[in-house]
């Protein structure tokens, strides 16, 4: 046997171990008239998990160089299962099960609508993800410095974080409010399909300043944690909200330029019609994005559209 060859069942082993960490906490949750706070930690604990292994999955596919379409699409659809639909069912069974409206035929139903948007965002934006990957992919381009909309692990973990707080202080969903958690679903979905961008990390490299400061990072959370004892889901949702807002600062920053990037790509004369009078794919590509230009990319003005492909 030539174990060479069997190098790409280790990324998808990862893969799946994710799946099973959203299947778990689907389980964990669902079962029973209401859950209890331990078994909501129980389950937000297993969707973390999933976060490492699909942080790991991809290492583990880069280190034994077998990268794969199938790869790929496996990823996606773990996520979908593991931050899309484990989160949604969490967060409903959390309390949002018992939010009621006035607007007539959804009012009871409106904690159900809320999650579905939030589950319906997420698959958008992971289908989104992999027509990307693919362009990127044929035109040999490297991991950008920032991805296109917020990922939908951060999105989920956010949510986490929220029932990881709850039951570390002892408390209940009511402490946070049925209105303002909603309102923080809603706005989570946006910011997963939006045109944002975030910050990847994907470009750092080891030096004495990345190092540095991830050991200063590191070190500030078991200070937080160990010695002024403040609760780990509190530090988590610190670390959660400094990259979103980050992330949304720079967009603030670099608006103008994306938009004239944007504009650019739309208006472009390369990009025909197909036959028939279909879209092209690169005008698709183009609206959802994989035009745009990193800010770093063209600090004062955008840089020239992408050429049309023959």
């Amino acid at each position: 046997m030539n174990l060479r060859k069997t190098f790409f069942i280790l990324p998808n082993l990862f893969t799946l171990g994710s799946v099973f960490c959203g299947f778990f906490a689907i389980t964990t949750v669902a079962s029973g008239e209401h859950p209890s706070s331990a078994q909501l930690f129980q389950a937000a604990i297993a969707i973390l998990f999933g976060v490492f292994f699909d942080i790991a999955d991809g290492r583990v596919a880069r280190l034994t160089k077998t990268q794969s379409a199938l790869g790929l699409q496996l990823d996606s659809l773990a996520d979908v299962i593991t931050f899309g639909v484990a989160p949604a069912v969490m967060m409903y069974r959390w309390g949002l099960d018992g939010l009621r409206s006035h607007i007539p035929y959804v009012g009871p139903h409106i904690g159900l609508v809320l999650t579905f948007i939030y589950l319906a965002c997420a698959a958008l934006r992971l289908a989104r993800f992999n027509v990307l990957a693919i362009a990127e992919k044929k035109d040999d381009e490297g991991p950008g410095k920032y991805i296109l909309g917020l990922a939908v692990p951060v999105a989920a973990a956010v949510l986490v974080s929220l029932v990881v707080v709850s039951h570390q202080v002892g408390g209940s969903y009511v402490d946070f409010g049925q209105a303002a958690v909603s309102a923080l679903m809603l706005v989570l979905s946006y910011l997963m399909v939006s045109r944002v961008r975030f910050r990847s990390f994907k470009d750092l490299k080891l030096s004495r300043r990345t190092v540095s400061l991830g050991v200063s990072i590191v070190g500030a959370c078991v200070v937080a944690v160990f010695f002024s004892r403040v609760p780990s889901g509190f530090v988590l949702v610190g670390l959660l909200a400094t990259y979103v807002v980050l992330g949304l600062f720079e967009e603030l920053v670099f608006y103008r330029q994306h938009l004239l990037a944007a504009q650019a790509a739309r208006t472009s004369p390369d990009w025909d019609l197909a036959e028939g009078g279909a879209r092209s794919d690169d005008e698709v590509l183009a609206e959802l994005g994989a035009f745009d230009r990193d800010p770093d990319d063209h600090p004062a003005l955008p840089k020239q559209p992408h050429p049309a492909r023959p």
